[in-house]
């Protein structure tokens, strides 16, 4: 009897070629989810219709000196979803999420620590319009923004969300506790996991963190694989 190259016999049966059929079978795609309201009681069945409840968004001091809203992009059914703070320059500029060097560290940690293609996750911010200077966000921005980046977390509706830094950390986990508290901690979001983490930019200037990154990323695998750290 031939033997395979780990030492143990090979042998088709119909049994396990059915049983490979089965594994080889594409899965299903998930249903999309339900429609959510504006706070006008609008219904938004998708992401770009969120996109176009924000329009030229006037809501907040920030829209006077912004180039572009950054609403987000990727998978709109990820499993995986990372929500950052705010715009940075370069985001401002392009109109994307992590498109400088914050974001090509980012792309890292998703597709070599993760092993995801980036494509594959869904990206935003806790606000859309880059504050002046990169100066951190304030509260009225961000509850400014609030009702957008919910009706984006409920449309996707994310296995696993992963918040980068201390703002989008402490809105995610309704909490006040500096992100150094926060990590090592799994919270939950509307019945989803909740993974915090420093922020890329953080990690530009102090690269000895990325240890707890990756620490924090092994959480995340496990999630998506479905077993509790």
């Amino acid at each position: 009897m031939p033997r395979s190259a780990l030492g143990a016999p090979t042998v088709a049966t119909a049994e396990s070629t059915g049983r490979a059929r089965i594994a080889s079978a594409p899965k299903p795609q998930r249903p999309p989810a339900a429609p959510v309201l504006t706070t006008e009681g609008a219904e938004l069945r998708d992401l770009e219709a969120v996109r176009a409840w924000i329009g030229d968004c006037q809501r907040c001091k920030l829209a006077g000196g912004r180039k572009t809203i950054v609403f987000g992009q990727g998978n709109p059914q990820a499993a995986l979803m990372f929500v950052g703070e705010a715009p940075g320059a370069d985001e401002d500029e392009q109109g994307l999420a992590f498109v400088g060097r914050a974001g090509q560290l980012l792309t890292d940690i998703i597709e070599k620590g993760l092993k995801i293609p980036r494509k594959d996750v869904y990206i935003a911010n806790a606000i859309k319009c880059r504050p002046p200077q990169n100066r951190n966000p304030e509260p009225d921005e961000i509850l400014s923004c609030q009702p957008f980046l919910e009706k984006q977390i409920a449309l996707v509706r994310p296995k696993v969300l992963v918040g980068l830094g201390k703002f989008s950390a402490q809105w995610l986990f309704k909490s006040m506790e500096p992100i150094s508290r926060l990590r090592g901690r799994i919270g939950d979001y509307d019945g989803i996991k909740v993974v915090p983490t420093f922020h890329p930019a953080y990690l530009l200037r102090n690269p000895g963190a990325k240890k707890d990154v990756w620490e924090d990323m092994k959480v995340v695998r496990r999630l998506l694989a479905g077993d509790e750290p």
